[in-house]
């Protein structure tokens, strides 16, 4: 007799929001400890395993990764036919339903994480007519593994922990020409994330392009100056 548990969550519009790495209060996110969700994006239908007792914040669906795959939903044309790369990808919810609107994916994290994200993968690859690369990119760090350039970059709620700042930073200016069009979906909890918008802004061109008020999500464009 299976006990995993199920939570089924329908997204009928672009409404999410997300959560800092903190300490919890059990009852107001027990979604984070459903072995594991279901979702549905218009057409798209995917499940996702979580391991929130294996490995916390990264194993699990946070609302700014959903806010990020409904808008991927209604906008398909931004990944379809091309090559997209996650940042942080965690569970691979955004990246997975990328791929399912017709991306070339690679979805990347550090090395302790990529088995969750190779799950997912797996546990939805009847749906997927292209499967995304799983690999490490540790921010920083042996960037010259990336030098083809990707004509997408996504992350979902990437930007909390502000010692990873410049890091991220150069990661993206690392794998960003003036094509590449960069969509981070976050919640703006602190001062120090919109500090870490201003670091891209020497950088990028940034623009707050999406704002879900239910959940408190931004999604922002951002292209290389």
């Amino acid at each position: 007799m299976s006990l995993e548990k199920t939570d089924t969550s329908t997204c009928a519009g672009v409404e999410g929001g997300c959560t800092a790495v903190m300490l919890y209060d059990e009852t107001k996110v027990p979604h984070f400890h459903k072995d594991r969700r279901e979702f549905k994006f218009g057409e798209i239908h995917l499940f996702i395993r979580q391991k929130w007792s294996q490995g916390g914040v990264a194993a699990v669906v946070w609302d700014a990764a959903v806010v990020l795959a409904e808008y991927l939903d209604k906008n398909p044309d931004v990944v379809k036919g091309k090559l997209v790369l996650e940042l942080g990808a965690g569970t691979g919810l955004a990246g997975i339903v990328a791929a399912m609107l017709g991306g070339h994916l690679t979805l990347t994290d550090r090395a302790k994480v990529l088995e969750y994200i190779q799950e997912n993968v797996e546990l939805n690859i009847k749906s997927l007519t292209t499967v995304p690369k799983v690999t490490e990119l540790d921010w920083g760090k042996n960037l010259f593994q990336f030098s083809d350039p990707f004509d997408v970059i996504l992350g979902a709620d990437i930007i909390y922990i502000e010692d990873t700042f410049q890091d991220l930073l150069e990661t993206l200016k690392h794998l960003c020409n003036r094509n590449c069009l960069v969509l981070l979906s976050c919640k703006i909890r602190y001062d120090r994330d919109t500090r870490f918008l201003s670091m891209m802004k020497e950088f990028f061109h940034i623009n707050d392009i999406y704002y879900d008020s239910n959940k408190d999500v931004h999604i922002y464009e951002a292209r290389k100056q």
